[in-house]
């Protein structure tokens, strides 16, 4: 299992790589970007993880991060093409990617047992930097796509049997920024008692040593 899980650890650092690469060669956004697609759908592998027992990350903050950003990438950015193009996306991917290729890496030197110092801090101590502006990045994201829903009534509908219902999907967006918020401060708390955890595991480990 630990050679698969290097293997699902250097499949994702090889994609986020390449998507950062791109980003800073060409500074766009990758609202289409078929990697970032792959990347995002293949990251749901890691809740089953959890659930075999093979990864002893919490399930419940992991949950919440996978299916926030399946969310804001496949219902909010890729169903409106005009949204793709906006800089606030281009950040948001960037933020992304930048927290995960520390992550994978991270990750795969775990998996063989090497746990560098610079780059644990690194791993445990970005994610309380970066978070916060990625949650603040994808409100901006919806904010800003919500005009695009209101006036092309994606996902809005309208049911007439058995009875008159409608379902205006602008507000569910409105609805889910609370959640987006309440669920980005669990998973911060768990950052910061994480990123304490291992501070104090790395000193027992370097001082046994």
């Amino acid at each position: 299992m630990s050679t698969y899980l290097f293997m699902y650890d250097l499949m994702q650092f090889c994609g986020h790589s390449w998507i950062f690469t791109n980003m800073i060669i060409r500074f766009m956004s990758f609202g289409k970007g078929l990697v970032m697609r792959l990347c995002q759908l293949l990251s749901v592998l890691e809740i089953l993880h959890i659930l075999i027992g093979i990864d002893k990350s919490r399930l419940f903050p992991r949950v919440l991060q996978i299916t926030e950003r399946i969310i804001v990438l496949f219902v909010v950015i890729n169903s409106q093409e005009e949204v793709q193009g906006k800089y606030i996306v281009c950040v948001l991917f960037f933020l992304w990617n930048v927290l995960d290729v520390v992550r994978y890496t991270y990750n795969m030197l775990a998996r063989m047992g090497i746990y560098y110092l610079p780059l644990t801090w690194l791993n445990f101590s970005l994610c309380i930097l970066l978070y916060p502006l990625s949650v603040l990045a994808k409100a901006f994201a919806i904010c800003v796509s919500l005009p695009y829903f209101e006036s092309f009534g994606t996902y809005s509908i309208k049911l007439l049997f058995p009875f008159a219902f409608s379902i205006y999907f602008p507000y569910i967006l409105k609805a889910y920024l609370l959640v987006l918020f309440i669920g980005k401060y669990l998973i911060f708390q768990k950052a910061v008692s994480q990123h304490n955890l291992d501070a104090c595991g790395n000193k027992k480990k370097k001082s046994n040593q």
